[in-house]
C-alpha cells in the first residue's frame, strides 16, 4: 500500500517539477545564472503576477460603482481625523456626505496648511492628522513654489496597489516581460534626512517594481542600490546592465533619469568597456570601500563582451539600446508632463524600436491615476477612486478662489478642468494645479490626459501660452533649423531679469540646449517669434500692437540642464529621483545659473 501510495503522489509531483524546469528553461532565455537564482525569480515573478491579477480585478469593480467608492473613501478620511486640532476646527464630525464636505470646507492651497505641517514636523501630535506621518515629502516646485507635505502608510500603500495594476497591464500587452530577464533599474538612495522629531525627509515615490519583483529581478546587485550619489549610481547600473546582453527592461521613475543614463554611457562608454574587460568597478569611482568590495565580488573579467560592446559603441548612439540588449522588450518610465521631451529623444535616438510604458500619475500628494493601455502613443490615466476623493473645477473658473466643483460622476468628456484632491494625509480639498482632460470612462470612471500646471504658463501681458503649446511651437521652430535636434529647454518671462531687462518691452527669453548646429543666424531665432504668433492669435494680437516684444533664443553648452537640474534639486532639498525640469523659471538664483551657460 505505501508503495502504490507513493506511486500515486510521486509521479504528478515528478512531472509537475519536470514541467516546472521546462518552463523555467524557456523563459531563462539562455541567460548563464545557477538555477536557484532562476527559480527564485521565476517564484517571485509568479506570485507578482497572482497578486497583480486580484489588484486588476480589485480596481475593475471600483469603477463600476464610483459614488460609494468615493464616498467611502471620503468617510474614511474624515473620520480618522475628525478628532484632530484640524478637524474639530473644521466640524469634520457634521460632514456626513461629499455635500456638506464641499459646504463646510474651503478649497484650499499649500499656504493653508503649512503651520499645521511645521507643527506636526517638529513632533505635535493629532494636529492634521491622527497618525505620525512615516515620510516628509519635498515637491519639485514646478509652479514657483515648493512645499512640504505629509505622507502616511496608506498613501504608500496606494502606490503598490497601483504597480501591481501595472504590472498587469504590462504582462498583458507585452507577453515576453514574463521572461526571467534582469532589469536595470536606475534608482539611487539619496541621503535621508530627519525632521526634529525624527521623522524621515525624502521622497515618496517607491520602486516602480520593487513592492513585488525585489532586488533579484534587478541587473544591479543590492549593494548597487546603497549608493548614495546620482552620478556613481547610474555608471554602477550601467555597467552591470552592460555585462548582460539578455538584458529585458530598463525601468527607473521618469524618462529623464533614462536619458541622463544614456547620456552618461555616451560620455563615458570606453571606462565602462575597461572595467567589463578588467572584472572591476572604476577605481575613481567615489563610492564607499564596502560597496566596492560587495560589487567586485559579483565581477569578473569578460573581454569578450567589452569587444562586442565597443564595436557597436564606435558606430554610434543611434538605436544603441536594441544593438546592446538584443532581448530588450521594454522602458517602463514616466515620459508624460515635463518628461515627455525625454521620452521623445529615448523613442527617436538611444531606444529606437523599445515600446515605452508611462504606468503612473503621481505627485508629492500622491497616487492620482493608473495606464492600463500602455500600448497607446497617448499617455492616459483612469484615476484611482480608492486613492483620492476627487473634484474638478472647470478650467474657465480657474481664476476664482472659491469656484463651485464638480465630483467625478458630474464631468464631461473632452472638458478641460483644475484637479481637486482630498487625500490620506491632511490635504482636503486642495487645489494641485495640475490641469487635466476627460478623455473618456472607463466603466463609469474618468479617463484623464494631463496637459499642465497652472504655473507653467507664459503670461507677461495677459496672453496665457501653454507650456504645451510653447513646446510644440519650440519643436516645429527647431525643425526649421536644419540639422537641429533640441535636446531640452526652458523660458523666463522678461520681468525676472529686473532691471537687466532694460526698457524693452515684456518678451520671453529662451535657452535652448541643441545639437546638429553650433549657432543661430538672427533671422533662425526669429522663426520662434513668427511661429508662436502663428500657433497663438492673442500673442500675435499683442506684437502687433508693440505691447509685447520678440522672444529672444539663447543657446546653452552640452550639458547644461543637467547641471540645472542638479543645481535645483540641492538648493531646494529635493531629490533628482522625483525631479520634474522647471520649463518656465520663476526664481532668479536659477535665472542666473542658466544665463552663465550661454555660449550662443
Amino acid at each position: 500500500m505505501l508503495f502504490i501510495a507513493a506511486f500515486i503522489f510521486g509521479v504528478p509531483t515528478v512531472w509537475l517539477l519536470v514541467l516546472l524546469c521546462c518552463d523555467i528553461c524557456n523563459r531563462s532565455k539562455g541567460q548563464t545564472r545557477s538555477f536557484f537564482s532562476l527559480l527564485s525569480h521565476y517564484l517571485i515573478h509568479r506570485t507578482a503576477s497572482l497578486q497583480s491579477g486580484l489588484q486588476r480585478q480589485g480596481l475593475e469593480q471600483s469603477t463600476k460603482n464610483i459614488l460609494q467608492v468615493q464616498q467611502s473613501t471620503l468617510q474614511h478620511r474624515i473620520r480618522r481625523n475628525r478628532n484632530t486640532e484640524y478637524g474639530k476646527l473644521y466640524q469634520f464630525s457634521k460632514i456626513t456626505d461629499r455635500e456638506t464636505f464641499r459646504n463646510l470646507h474651503p478649497l484650499t492651497r499649500y499656504d493653508h496648511y503649512e503651520e499645521y505641517i511645521e507643527r506636526t514636523s517638529k513632533g505635535e501630535e493629532n494636529v492634521l492628522i491622527s497618525e505620525r506621518p512615516c515620510i516628509l515629502s519635498r515637491t519639485s516646485g514646478t509652479s514657483g513654489s515648493y512645499a512640504t507635505l505629509l505622507n502616511t502608510k496608506e498613501t504608500m500603500n496606494d502606490f503598490h496597489q497601483a504597480f501591481g495594476v501595472v504590472f498587469h497591464s504590462m504582462l498583458d500587452v507585452y507577453p515576453r516581460t514574463r521572461n526571467l530577464q534582469w532589469t536595470a533599474a536606475f534608482y539611487y538612495s539619496p541621503d535621508w534626512t530627519k525632521s526634529e522629531s525624527g521623522i524621515p525627509i525624502g521622497s515618496n515615490l517607491p520602486s516602480l517594481m520593487t513592492s513585488m519583483l525585489k532586488l533579484t529581478m534587478y541587473s544591479t546587485p543590492a549593494a548597487g542600490f546603497e549608493i548614495a550619489t546620482e552620478p556613481e549610481a547610474l555608471y554602477v547600473h550601467l555597467l552591470f546592465a552592460l555585462k548582460d546582453r539578455t538584458l529585458g527592461m530598463l525601468e527607473a521613475h521618469f524618462a529623464s533619469t533614462v536619458y541622463h543614463s544614456f547620456a552618461l554611457l555616451q560620455n563615458k562608454w570606453e571606462q565602462l568597456i575597461e572595467d567589463i574587460r578588467l572584472g572591476q568597478v572604476n577605481p575613481k569611482l567615489k563610492i564607499t570601500g564596502d560597496v566596492r568590495l560587495k560589487l567586485e565580488a559579483r565581477l569578473k573579467p569578460d573581454p569578450q563582451r567589452a569587444s562586442e560592446l565597443a564595436a557597436e559603441f564606435e558606430i554610434g548612439f543611434r538605436g544603441i539600446a536594441r544593438r546592446v540588449w538584443p532581448h530588450l522588450n521594454l522602458v517602463l518610465s514616466v515620459d508624460s508632463g515635463s518628461h515627455e521631451l525625454y521620452g521623445s529623444h529615448l523613442k527617436c535616438f538611444y531606444c529606437q524600436g523599445v515600446p515605452i510604458y508611462s504606468p503612473v500619475y503621481a505627485a508629492t500628494e500622491g497616487l492620482i491615476g493608473v495606464n492600463l493601455w500602455p500600448g497607446k502613443e497617448k499617455r492616459h490615466y483612469l484615476l484611482c477612486p480608492h486613492s483620492m476623493f476627487f473634484e474638478f473645477i472647470p478650467v474657465d473658473l480657474c481664476s476664482e478662489e472659491q469656484p463651485q466643483t464638480l465630483f467625478l460622476d458630474e464631468v464631461k468628456e473632452n472638458e478641460l478642468y483644475e484637479l481637486v484632491i482630498t487625500n490620506a494625509s491632511g490635504l482636503y480639498r486642495y487645489r494641485m494645479g495640475d490641469i487635466i482632460k476627460i478623455v473618456g470612462f472607463h466603466n463609469q470612471c474618468p479617463v484623464i490626459e494631463f496637459k499642465y500646471r497652472l504655473g507653467q504658463l507664459l503670461n507677461v501681458r495677459g496672453e496665457k501660452i501653454l507650456e504645451e503649446t510653447f513646446y510644440q511651437t519650440l519643436l516645429r521652430t527647431v525643425s526649421l533649423w536644419p540639422g537641429a535636434v533640441l535636446l531640452d529647454y526652458c523660458c523666463v518671462e522678461s520681468g525676472l531679469l529686473g532691471s537687466f531687462c532694460g526698457s524693452s518691452d515684456p518678451h520671453y527669453e529662451v535657452f535652448v540646449e541643441i545639437k546638429g548646429v553650433r549657432n543661430l543666424s538672427e533671422d533662425q531665432r526669429y522663426k520662434l517669434d513668427q511661429c508662436l504668433q502663428e500657433d497663438s492669435e492673442l500673442y500675435q494680437s499683442f506684437r502687433r500692437k508693440g505691447s509685447i516684444g520678440p522672444v529672444r533664443v539663447h543657446i546653452v553648452a552640452p550639458g547644461s540642464f543637467k547641471e540645472l537640474m542638479d543645481f535645483i534639486t540641492a538648493n531646494v532639498g529635493t531629490s533628482c529621483s522625483q525631479f520634474n525640469m522647471h520649463r518656465i523659471l520663476r526664481k532668479k538664483e536659477f535665472l542666473n545659473f542658466i544665463q552663465r551657460k550661454v555660449i550662443s
